[in-house]
């Protein structure tokens, strides 16, 4: 049996345990709030980009002067958002599990400047349609521009080329980016030995980013 002493030791441990735990409350209540706030203003078809924190992340963001180092497109179903990503391998994954694996959470979600009147149902459809059609197929750590495997800026550039004949970002060759940093190097090293093909097509996220066809509709 407790004594009127341990009862009241007990009381004042719950409160001390209570009090403390009232900002981590408040906070998750307030990032939950806003995050649902933020859905709102979200349309099938919209850009998203992150800094992943991926083993590859540095050398994309060194190479290609840009902090962003993934991105996928967002799509609603059943009431919940997903992202549409090449991982390993093409797949769907919950928003919030994506946007948690990004540097700081910290994300931005781009549309199309007429994105009223370009994406229309049937053009999101058929944007579905090529990007459902890409699930299941490995991620391409070679960044090679055939299909046989994908990364996600690749993934994003092919889906709106191929259903609305929209090229967003600017296609580049390998070569043209900075291989200068050792980072750099030592993942080129490991992906492609001393054959570096220079003249293979590549589309990276931060140009996507950068697409004057595409503005800002948040970052968190």
């Amino acid at each position: 049996m407790l004594t009127t002493r341990k009862y009241l030791l007990v009381a004042i441990g719950l409160l001390l345990v209570t009090v403390a735990l009232r900002p981590v409350r408040r906070a998750y209540s307030h990032r939950f709030g806003q995050a649902a706030a933020d859905r709102k203003l979200f349309h099938d078809g919209d850009l998203v980009f992150h800094t992943s924190r991926s083993e590859q992340s540095q050398a994309i963001q060194l190479a290609t002067h840009s902090p962003w180092s993934h991105c996928g497109l967002l799509y609603q179903d059943k009431g919940q958002w997903w992202v549409l990503e090449a991982m390993q391998p093409v797949k769907v994954t919950p928003l919030m599990e994506w946007t948690g694996r990004g540097r700081g959470d910290h994300y931005v979600v781009k549309r199309l400047r007429d994105a009223a009147t370009a994406l229309t149902p049937a053009a999101l459809q058929e944007m579905k349609t090529v990007g459902k059609g890409m699930v299941g197929r490995d991620y391409d750590g070679t960044f090679g521009w055939s299909d046989d495997r994908i990364y996600c800026s690749e993934l994003i550039y092919k889906v709106y080329e191929r259903s609305l004949h929209r090229r967003l970002g600017t296609l580049q060759k390998l070569g043209d980016f900075d291989l200068s940093h050792p980072a750099v190097q030592a993942k080129l090293k490991e992906r492609y030995g001393d054959k570096l093909p220079l003249n293979e097509p590549v589309i990276s996220p931060g140009s996507i980013f950068n697409s004057p066809e595409l503005v800002t509709v948040l970052s968190r």
